[in-house]
């Protein structure tokens, strides 16, 4: 759940039930943990010395299932970005109990208030976690690094991937990170990065995070939440730019070796843009009619609330990326990345990535993709569309939950809304000054009209919100 946050455990009771109801695993089979504690006995036997680099990780302060680190050196006008990410084939083995279990769950689930994680803890935040070195179990860490050149334009460029032991000197936060914490380039790399996203078109979008707090109660002495939005920071953005440089190259490397497994995803149709031009209208957003939406998204500033919240009206209304696998004479793409891409830098988080960076490694290195990476990488679309669809069930129930919980007591009230569609099921509407989508039933509407309702019933329990139009 990387859109809604719940500090303060607000939503404690609602938020166990969506985990009940949608079977979020709480733990891990006996057998799984068994042979978890196993595996992360292993020690590194086919991995080369990067030790003496100094690389560093940067994620959110309380994060512990690091999948990344990172070390930046200049060569020229280049700079060259060392990525280390997990290896976390070294302690997973093809068929193995661990890799089943990693199979039926295909990402890790998060919720407000906590994860259901991919594999195990003494894993994923322990022995394949890429923490210091002075955090147990201690030592160097196995990871593969991948040698990533990154032009003046910004153009990606795999250069080498292996296997390596590295040691990270630091594990910073990105709430308190300094510039002179990072390695020299950090700031130009993301420069360079952005720049290119921005010539090529891409529409990638960041939107902030929801947090939903307590400001007071309502008339039935019962506390009143209201849901505010988080930016992204700049150290987050930039921290993102490493990412998607890896993966691009990553990608573009698996493509010319006619192999490998994509993420692709088509831009929103003519219906969802019609929508969202009636959401920015209730935002009272200027959006020029010749403008297209990816320029228009390039203009947005998430400390506005109402375009911080139009963002996240444009996260919802894309078509959804998925998976495929390299098919001849077929070019993958990614429309919100105007480019071919991939997944290899969340190994401890997505299933997928795991064979993506051995299909990597092997690519990198002159050497045939091992036949249980190639086969995954049919069966790997069908897994991460069910987990993929899984987890959105989770975050739109978390969603649905924060926002029946902010209108709780507001029975009655009259909000100006927008309609932004019409279906079988009433009018769509958003809320002029909520970042809420609902529906009702209206007629004589036609989509970008303007309305008021009221908030006839919420239900925190059920998270259901009913309302009527009145004008």
């Amino acid at each position: 759940m990387k859109t809604l946050r719940d500090p303060d455990q607000l939503l404690a009771d609602g938020l166990t039930a969506i985990r009940a109801q949608f079977q979020v695993p709480s733990s891990f089979p006996p057998q799984v943990l068994a042979a978890a504690d196993s595996a992360a006995q292993r020690r590194p036997s086919e991995h080369i010395d990067r030790c003496d680099m100094h690389f560093v990780t940067l994620d959110p302060a309380s994060s512990t299932d690091l999948d990344h680190a990172f070390a930046i050196e200049v060569a020229g006008t280049d700079l060259i970005l060392h990525y280390a990410i997990a290896d976390v084939a070294w302690f997973v083995g093809d068929g193995d109990v661990i890799d089943n279990e990693a199979w039926r769950r295909g990402t890790t689930t998060y919720l407000p208030d906590g994860k259901a994680s991919l594999y195990p803890p003494v894993l994923c935040e322990q022995a394949a976690s890429l923490l210091p070195a002075n955090v147990p179990p201690g030592g160097p860490r196995p990871a593969v690094v991948f040698t990533v050149r990154v032009a003046p334009d910004g153009a990606v460029k795999l250069d080498g991937a292996a296997r390596a032991l590295i040691r990270s000197r630091a594990k910073l936060a990105y709430d308190s990170v300094r510039d002179t914490d990072l390695p020299a380039g950090f700031a130009e790399l993301a420069s360079r990065i952005a720049g290119a996203e921005e010539r090529r078109g891409a529409a990638r979008v960041d939107p902030p995070e929801q947090e939903v707090t307590a400001d007071g109660v309502n008339q039935a002495g019962e506390p009143h939440f209201t849901l505010s939005l988080r930016p992204q920071m700049q150290s987050e953005q930039r921290n993102a730019a490493m990412s998607l440089a890896t993966n691009m190259a990553v990608a573009d490397a698996l493509l010319a070796a006619k192999t490998g497994l994509f993420r692709v995803m088509a831009a929103p149709d003519a219906r969802a843009e019609a929508r969202l031009r009636h959401t920015a209208r209730a935002f009272g957003l200027d959006w020029p009619d010749a403008v297209p939406l990816t320029a228009f998204e390039r203009t947005l500033k998430p400390a506005d609330p109402a375009q911080a919240a139009f963002m996240l009206a444009v996260r919802r209304a894309g078509q959804g990326a998925s998976y495929v696998p390299y098919r001849p004479g077929v070019v993958p793409w990614h429309a919100a990345m105007a480019a071919t891409y991939t997944h290899a830098t969340a190994p401890l988080r997505r299933l997928a990535d795991r064979y993506v960076v051995r299909a990597a490694l092997a690519v990198a290195n002159g050497q045939p993709v091992p036949a249980a990476v190639s086969e995954a990488f049919q069966r790997l679309p069908a897994a991460m569309a069910r987990a993929g669809a899984h987890d959105a069930q989770v975050e739109r129930a978390a969603i649905d939950l924060a926002e029946a919980a902010i209108l709780s007591g507001r029975e009655g009230e009259v909000f100006s809304a927008v309609v932004t569609d019409l279906g079988e099921n009433g009018a769509r509407i958003q809320l002029c000054d909520l970042p809420i989508v609902a529906r009702t039933a209206a007629h004589g509407v036609v989509p970008g009209a303007q309305i008021a309702v009221r908030l006839d019933a919420t239900d925190p329990f059920r998270r259901l919100i009913t309302f009527s139009r009145v004008s």
